[in-house]
């Protein structure tokens, strides 16, 4: 006999307590196989395929694309063959991360018996079993954008992503009278955004009240008019990426009393020996990662900044290796890659992370493991073509170095007025690590770094 067994949202590291299902891989009577990925879900950290540890029939799947489920939850029933003893599962429901056996829930699968006991007639499909989670029945939006029905197509719709393709849907968007903005015609989230904007402002312009002209000059007696009712615009939920980065960013507020200096330097000669490293041959080396090597030495000299406050013990933890976050803008938003152990790692190592992390960041592929456990964060706004920025620090760490944009500017150099590179330097810090003259010092020793790359070999 057949025996069904339920397979639960896994726990998926660093803390992460739901996901949202973003895109089902199987069907229910479809065959899967131990390990193959069956759903597509995004946590507040990444957007991962979620692989089952049992191989049979798919009975069941728990949740529409868009539903939110805790951690625990059924996600979907898989009918096995032959009964065995209690499954320990597959221990790769996300590789590098372990798992336990999931609870098993044995049923004995009949022909014409439903899940639930009930007797059902031959050709309906089997009922979920009772513990099903239904995804709660959306809110009526107070002004429903209006667009016709999508009229049947061949093939789908272009879009760069299942979560620009939610949003649509959420708000009737009909993704085929759309022309994308993106490569061939892929539709963007600021094609979806600018339709969700433009049905706004047609139906706030049909709702203004024609004012006629009066049509005799006796006073009258006025009524207080009612209070304008309050637009209710595009509500876009505060939850995955965005919804983490904003809990991230407000706790860090809250808690870290933090403090900003900055300094311009001249970065004529680091270009200049960047450009020579790279005429040399051999794999080239990004400025990224030149200047992640400049932080790394400056952090063995300062390590007060690379360290974290333990609120509780009323400690500050130092710690003997730097884990380094960069900033990565995505088309998911913000997210902090960290590239692990980088003081041990050569100019060579540290541009094939930084283009392997950012390549994974731009697919939303990165794991739990790779957007976590960062020590001291580096951030490169200057790529907005910005010069300088107050960055809010990325709890728990206790400092972030911004470098803004380099551009030719008047520079006094050995005594005359020149065009040289010019670069802003920014530490943003926590005070309670450390005071000014520590961060002063580990600014200064960076621009200098800059400014001369020859002080660098001291370190090497």
């Amino acid at each position: 006999m057949a025996q069904v067994l339920e397979f639960k949202l896994p726990d998926l590291g660093e803390g992460l307590t739901e996901a949202e299902i973003v895109r089902w891989l199987v069907k229910v009577g479809d065959v899967v196989a131990v390990d193959q990925p069956v759903v597509e879900v995004e946590t507040a950290k990444a957007m991962v395929e979620v692989p089952c540890p049992y191989g049979g029939v798919v009975t069941a799947r728990f949740g529409e694309e868009g539903t939110e489920l805790p951690v625990g939850a059924p996600l979907l029933t898989v009918a096995v063959g032959a009964p065995a003893a209690e499954p320990e599962g597959s221990g790769n429901v996300l590789v590098g991360y372990g798992t336990q056996a999931p609870a098993a829930r044995r049923r004995r699968v009949r022909a014409n018996t439903a899940a639930d006991g009930q007797p059902r007639r031959p050709g309906t499909a089997a009922a979920a079993p009772h513990a099903r989670v239904t995804a709660p029945a959306p809110a009526s939006p107070p002004e429903p954008v209006s667009t016709p029905a999508p009229a049947p197509a061949e093939g789908p719709v272009p879009v760069i992503s299942p979560l620009v393709r939610k949003l649509a849907r959420d708000n009737g968007v009909d993704l085929r009278q759309l022309a994308g903005s993106g490569p061939d015609g892929l539709i963007l989230r600021a094609d979806v955004e600018n339709a969700l904007r433009t049905a706004g402002e047609r139906t706030r312009a049909a709702r203004e009240p024609v004012v006629a002209e009066p049509v005799a000059a006796e006073p009258a007696v006025r009524t207080p008019a009612a209070a304008p009712r309050a637009e209710a615009g595009v509500r876009i939920p505060l939850k995955g990426v965005r919804g983490a980065v904003a809990d991230k960013l407000s706790r860090s507020r809250r808690e870290i009393p933090d403090a900003t200096c900055w300094v311009d330097a001249d970065a004529t000669e680091l270009m200049r020996a960047r450009t020579a490293m790279n005429a040399a041959g051999g794999p080239k080396i990004s400025l990224l990662a030149l200047l992640a090597r400049i932080c790394t030495a400056a952090l063995a000299r300062f390590p007060e900044l690379n360290s974290f406050v333990d609120t509780e013990a009323r400690e500050v933890v130092r710690l003997d290796h730097v884990h380094l976050g960069f900033a990565a803008q995505t088309e998911r938003g913000l997210v902090v890659p960290v590239v692990r152990d980088a003081h041990a790692r050569d100019a060579e190592s540290l541009t094939a992370e930084f283009a392997r992390l950012t390549e994974a960041a731009r697919a939303g592929t990165l794991t739990p493991g790779e957007l976590t456990g960062g020590t001291f964060t580096l951030n490169n706004y200057g790529v907005f073509g910005v010069d300088g920025s107050t960055p809010i620090i990325n709890h728990p760490e206790a400092a972030m170095l911004g470098v803004g944009r380099i551009v030719p500017k008047p520079w006094v150099h050995e005594g005359e007025l020149a065009v040289r590179q010019v670069v802003q330097l920014s530490l943003t810090f926590d005070h309670r690590v450390c005071d000014g003259g520590t961060a002063g010092g580990f600014l200064r020793y960076v621009a200098d770094c800059v400014e001369q790359p020859a002080v660098l070999m001291r370190t090497l």
